[in-house]
């Protein structure tokens, strides 16, 4: 599974304050379209096929990656803050396996 999931959120903002979120995860995102150059059978198709974004516990932005997708994914979105609280961020691959990284941000 990917590793290191990094993400950008500001740790402060005021109320009603447009956001920009920004994460990036190190994944290499095997297409299956590749063959092993020793065996010469196809290397299997492994990548990130979900990005969820959750705050409070309700989703405020989700993505289903398909093999055109690069390594190490970046994803920036914009979110209307409107009280503190906590965001999550889950990528799942191919095989179920998930990564999750948290972030706070304060609101006044």
């Amino acid at each position: 599974m990917a590793s290191k999931p990094r993400v950008r959120v500001p740790k402060k903002a005021k109320a009603g304050e447009i956001i920009t979120i920004k994460s990036l995860i190190s994944h290499k995102m095997e297409t299956g379209q590749r063959k092993d150059k020793k065996s010469g059978e196809k290397i299997p198709r492994k990548i990130i096929n979900k990005f969820v974004c959750t705050f409070n516990g309700k989703v405020v932005f989700s993505a289903d990656w398909h093999p055109a997708v690069s390594a190490n994914p970046y994803m920036s979105f914009s979110y209307k803050v409107m009280e503190s609280g906590e965001f999550e961020f889950t990528w799942t691959d191919d095989d179920g396996k998930t990564v999750s990284k948290k972030a706070k941000i304060m609101v006044s």
